[in-house]
């Protein structure tokens, strides 16, 4: 036979005792793992603290080096330009010796010259350059603008001229002027320290440790470039955490943090802050040393710990076998008794007087549980007797159920489909699940024929179909919709093609998976043709109308001029009073007109940028006639930086939404009263208010104020006339501008409205 594969539970120990030898062993391996973890991260602690700390103390130790190296270079070289033997009047061949002289004391000085105001090297040390022009060079022009170091760089008239080596040849320069008795500058002193200086400095800093902790040293210029270090790094860029840090550290530290090279090291910074008069050019020292290098001495105490735990598990699994075995011998007998009851043997179980209480009370407990068992059996016995009884009594119950159900789901279709609407059931994956009567004489569609389409492809206009799919999958995401619990109206389509609005209702049926939309419909094509009818009849009425009294208007304002002769008092009296009635038909009209234009659509905006104030003031001078008629005093307080507000606009609309206001101000408030028109800056947009100090709004009129034809019911309204079209316009137009209107009014205390616009800067 083939060989089978063994199963682990095969593998497994089946008796207690092996269980208790094989707890004991694993839970000194476990202790034994704890112990270890614990003590190497204890240890990895202490390590990377100690080890972290003389990084630290080693990049500080740098740095100081390099920022006192620079600053005797520093001073040496401004020492330099003071010399009097240096000066211009002094012999070429002596001042060329007292250089040389200088660059023979440091070896470091690759090069030392004077150069004068146009940038030719006067002098310099063994000769160099002597007659070179470094006008364009950093280092000569910005000593004579106070800076008087340079970050390192490549040699480049020097690179030619000096001996050949290893490395490019590489400078930090120090330069300063050197000036005349009056504090003249007559040229520039400046010498190039060789970066080998840096580097003997970093060997010197490092001697040792290299070798022993195997760590790096580099030295980052303020822009993240390494100047000294690496060669895998050298000139490049790099991004370090611990640069940051160094930045916002004055006495340095040390991180733990990932290298380009894709390895973690252990690395200590120290950023140079300038030593005495010398500023410092930014550099920071970064001294790494790798993690697995640091961390050498916690693996082996790990190791050496889990040798200790491989024989301490051996010991106590031979101690646990020992154990097990006496612990089990009472359980043995226990399973000994319970084995001769399974075979039938109706004798209590027994155990030894020298047996554990547990074990006591286990056997005490079976004695019961048995005595129990022959009790149940007993009554089990009895219950089948009565099974079948109780089963028949359920079916009759779930029969019955099932009849009610029933009974509702014909009643709730009989509804369905003697309803006055069209009924559309619409699943969650926005297929049709249910349709009624009046749905297939409305579209044209048997039952059959729409069950399991998709609404969108079937009812909905092609144009229409994806708002519906993605009101539907925002439904499916949110669980809200719009759509829901409210009347709205759309364009569908039947089966010929034909578009036709509709009337919709909709709402959620049923729960989780089983849930539907449920949507009735209504055709409203007779409405709407209606609606048309009636707008064109207010639309032709209208224009007729204007053409009669405009007529009238001309004729009664002839008369109302003398045009016709002088008139007699009592017949100007009836002029003037017809002349107003005239005008105010005309205003009539011409608000029915604009309501018409609203409702359809049909209004033209011309909008363009131009400033609010002189709209606002041309409207307030159109009214200041029909004020001084009220007995009222209309008043400007216009914000200082008004004259700056622009809006895209129509103009023309604007100032019909002011003077409407105004007028409307001025006819509800007292003789003697000032009505205030005021235009101000709010936020990014501009808000125009007209405040009255009139008899107010009573409470019930305010949430229809804005709706055509609304009047408030008042004695003082009605006294006042007026159609009620004029705040319904001006709400509409400041709307199409995309602002807003509202208004504050207390009863007896006045009313103020105010329009907000947006700016065109905003």
């Amino acid at each position: 036979m083939p060989n089978q594969p063994i199963k682990l539970r095969s593998l497994l120990p089946h008796a207690l005792g092996a269980w208790l030898a094989l707890a004991f062993t694993v839970l000194s391996i476990v202790l034994t793992l704890l112990l270890v973890t614990a003590l190497e991260h204890k240890a990895t602690e202490q390590v990377r603290e100690q080890i972290g700390q003389a990084l630290a103390e080693l990049a500080k130790q740098s740095s100081n080096r390099l920022e006192r190296g620079m600053f005797e270079r520093y001073r040496e070289v401004r020492l330099l330009a003071q010399r009097r033997d240096l000066r211009p009047d002094m012999p070429l061949a002596e001042r060329r010796r007292a250089l040389d002289q200088v660059q023979a004391s440091y070896g470091y000085y690759g090069w030392v010259g004077m150069a004068g105001m146009d940038g030719k090297v006067q002098v310099a040390a063994k000769g160099l350059l002597e007659g070179m022009d470094v006008s364009a060079r950093p280092w000569f022009h910005n000593a004579l603008n106070g800076i008087y170091a340079d970050n390192v760089h490549d040699a480049v008239l020097l690179a030619k001229i000096l001996p050949k080596q290893a490395e490019p040849w590489r400078f930090v320069d120090v330069a300063f002027p050197f000036l005349d008795a009056n504090g003249k500058p007559l040229g520039v002193m400046g010498a190039h320290l060789s970066w080998q200086w840096a580097r003997d400095v970093q060997r010197s800093v490092m001697a040792g440790v290299t070798a022993h902790r195997k760590a790096d040293a580099l030295v980052v210029d303020d822009s993240r470039y390494v100047l000294l270090g690496p060669a895998d790094l050298l000139g490049k860029q790099i991004a370090q955490r611990s640069l940051q840090k160094a930045r916002d550290s004055k006495d340095g530290g040390f991180a733990v943090e990932q290298w380009p090279d894709g390895r973690s090291y252990l690395v200590g910074y120290a950023r140079g802050q300038g030593y005495g008069e010398y500023p410092g050019l930014g550099w920071t020292v970064l001294v790494r040393q790798d993690l697995d290098t640091a961390y050498a001495p916690v693996r082996r105490l790990r190791e050496y710990g889990l040798a200790a735990g491989v024989v301490l598990a051996a010991l106590f699994s031979i101690g646990g076998i020992a154990i097990a075995r006496r612990i089990t011998r009472p359980l043995g007998e226990l399973a000994a008794s319970a084995r001769r009851i399974r075979r039938g043997e109706t004798v209590p179980i027994a155990v030894g007087s020298g047996s554990y209480e547990e074990v006591q009370s286990l056997a005490a407990t079976l004695n019961g549980l048995v005595a129990d068992l022959v009790n149940r059996r007993r009554d089990l016995e009895q219950l089948n007797a009565t099974l079948e009884e109780r089963v028949e009594q359920r079916t009759r119950e779930l029969e019955d159920a099932l009849v009610t159900v029933r009974a509702s789901e014909q009643r709730i279709a009989a509804i369905i489909e003697a309803a006055q609407d069209a009924f559309v059931g619409v699943d969650l994956r926005g297929n049709i699940c249910d349709w009624n009567s009046r749905a297939g004489q409305m579209f044209g569609w048997s039952r059959d024929e729409a069950i399991g389409h998709p609404v969108a492809g079937l009812l909905v206009p092609p144009r229409f179909a994806s708002s519906v799919d993605k009101a539907i999958d925002m439904f499916k995401l949110t669980g809200r919709s719009d759509f829901l619990e409210r009347h709205f109206e759309r364009m569908v389509v039947n089966r010929r093609g034909v578009e036709f609005p509709v009337e919709v209702t909709a709402g959620l049926a049923g729960r989780g998976d089983s849930a539907f939309f449920s949507v009735f419909i209504r055709d409203i094509s007779e409405r709407k043709k209606v609606e048309r009818m009636k707008s064109e009849f207010v639309s032709t009425v209208s224009h007729e109308l204007r053409t009669p009294l405009t007529s009238i208007r001309a004729s009664l304002a002839m008369l109302a001029d003398g045009t016709a002769g002088e008139l007699p008092d009592d017949v100007r009296g009836l002029v003037d009073i017809s002349c107003e009635s005239c005008e105010r038909l005309v205003r009539l009209v011409n608000d029915v007109l604009d309501i018409q234009k609203i409702e359809s659509g049909r209004m033209e905006f011309h909008l363009r940028e131009q400033a609010l104030l002189p709209l606002a003031e041309h409207a307030l001078e159109a009214m200041q006639g029909y004020a001084r008629q009220q007995g009222v005093a209309l008043r400007a307080d216009f914000a200082t930086d008004a004259a700056t507000l622009l809006a895209n606009v129509d103009g023309d609309r604007i100032t019909q939404v002011l003077t409407n206001l105004l007028s409307n101000a001025a006819k509800f408030s007292p003789r003697g009263e000032q009505v205030v028109l005021r235009l101000d800056a709010y936020g990014d947009r501009a808000r125009i208010a007209v405040e009255d100090h009139g008899c107010g709004m009573p409470a019930d009129f305010m949430d229809r104020v804005f709706q055509p034809f609304a009047q408030a019911d008042g004695a003082d309204s009605r006294q006042k006339g007026g159609t009620g079209l004029g705040l319904s316009i001006c709400k509409s137009i400041v709307e199409q501008h995309g602002g807003t209107i509202r208004f504050t009014t207390a009863e007896g205390a006045g009313t103020t409205f105010m329009v907000e616009l947006p700016l065109a800067q905003a």
